[in-house]
């Protein structure tokens, strides 16, 4: 899983940095970054459905072979078109196989044993995403941009070795029943439960919070005037924060139920972003950036869980590819958006109407009275 996951997050700095190097445009550079959110946005929701309805083995080939592809097209044929086909590839194999992955996590599990198992596949997560453009950039400066791209072939080849070895272990087509039922209805009726509609709404407040973090900080860095090195090491903090919860996750989610843990880590990321905008020295900066990740790192293995304990029965992929489409989205139209509302009104706005999102997301997904919270939130 590491290795699928290093393409995807080294792969849009080959790929950036590829295409400037031959001499593109930033609104091409632009261009083929939004592809890598573009495809799987349109896309997720229907790849979950078919491997609600044909089991998980299928995709996690294709999706190995289509991040083979990717890697190995820009080595054959280096232009600006192949960037674009292999940025396509990525974008579309990496969530083959990692809605396969995750719906392979979440399967016969109670929702507390699912929040540690997500913990183990977020903390991996985390570790790709730090290694996969480190290797980029070492790769890049060492051998150029070609022949990293050979580089990266070799980190999928040994993901399809693993799976070769481990293939028996996977689990087979789903039951007719559960193929039946993932037919029935659209993603309508997927939203209509009460409980996955929360899980939705919380998973749009989370994963939006993490992606105007990425993008207003260095905004806010750069109107204070401080370094790119400093602005970096206050988004180092927010990473490193994100690592160090996963690894005690499962202890902490035996101590409070997975729901419980997602208002907690949404409401503290609403004070962080309520109190970002009146921070201009760097430790301070540091100290919220690092909250910040302690808070939304604990969130997103408890939103996976949750999504695996209330989908409706043969539709959890389904789910998850709703989920993934949700990520995607954000990641395609919130940079537009928050850099609108910062040349409109200042920087200070889309913290606070994200803080203020969190707060009623946090009141949004509390259970009513009238339900049995202990057994709806422990699974």
């Amino acid at each position: 899983m590491i290795g699928t996951h290093i393409v995807l997050s080294g792969g849009r700095v080959i790929v950036s940095l590829g295409a400037l190097a031959q001499g593109a445009s930033t609104l091409t550079v632009g261009m083929l970054m939004a592809v890598f959110a573009l495809l799987p946005m349109l896309f997720a929701v229907m790849i979950g459905r078919l491997i609600d309805q044909h089991g998980v083995k299928l995709p996690l080939k294709i999706g190995v072979s289509l991040l083979i592809f990717s890697a190995l097209l820009p080595v054959a044929f280096y232009h600006t078109s192949s960037l674009f086909i292999s940025s396509c590839a990525i974008g579309i194999g990496s969530v083959l196989f990692l809605i396969a992955v995750q719906n392979i996590i979440g399967q016969g599990a109670s929702t507390q044993q699912r929040v540690s198992n997500f913990a183990r596949f977020s903390l991996a997560m985390s570790i790709s995403g730090f290694s996969g453009p480190l290797i980029a950039g070492l790769a890049i400066d060492s051998v150029g941009h070609r022949w990293t791209f050979a580089i990266f072939a070799l980190f999928p080849l040994c993901t399809l070795l693993v799976l070769r070895k481990q293939w028996k272990r996977v689990p087979a087509t789903p039951p007719r029943a559960s193929a039946k039922s993932s037919k029935q209805g659209g993603i309508i009726d997927l939203v209509r439960p009460p409980q996955l509609r929360r899980v939705f709404i919380a998973t749009s407040l989370v994963s939006g919070a993490w992606d105007i973090h990425s993008f207003m900080v260095p905004l806010l860095g750069t109107s204070l005037g401080l370094s790119a090195t400093t602005i970096g090491i206050i988004l180092s903090t927010f990473a490193l924060a994100t690592f160090l919860i996963r690894t005690v996750l499962p202890w902490i989610q035996r101590m409070l139920p997975a729901w419980t843990l997602l208002r907690g880590a949404m409401l503290i990321a609403c004070v962080v972003y309520l109190s970002y905008p009146f921070a201009s020295a760097v430790p301070v900066l540091m100290t919220l950036s690092f909250v910040l990740g302690l808070a939304l790192g604990s969130g997103q293995p408890s939103l996976m869980a949750l999504i695996h304990t209330h989908a409706p029965p043969g539709r959890v992929a389904e789910a998850l590819g709703l989920r993934m489409a949700m990520i995607n989205g954000g990641q395609f139209l919130l940079p537009l958006a928050t850099g609108a509302f910062s040349a409109v009104a200042g920087l200070g706005l889309p913290f606070w109407i994200m803080g203020a999102a969190l707060f009623g997301g946090a009141a949004f997904i509390q259970p009513r009275k009238s339900a049995a919270p202990q057994q709806d939130e422990r699974g």
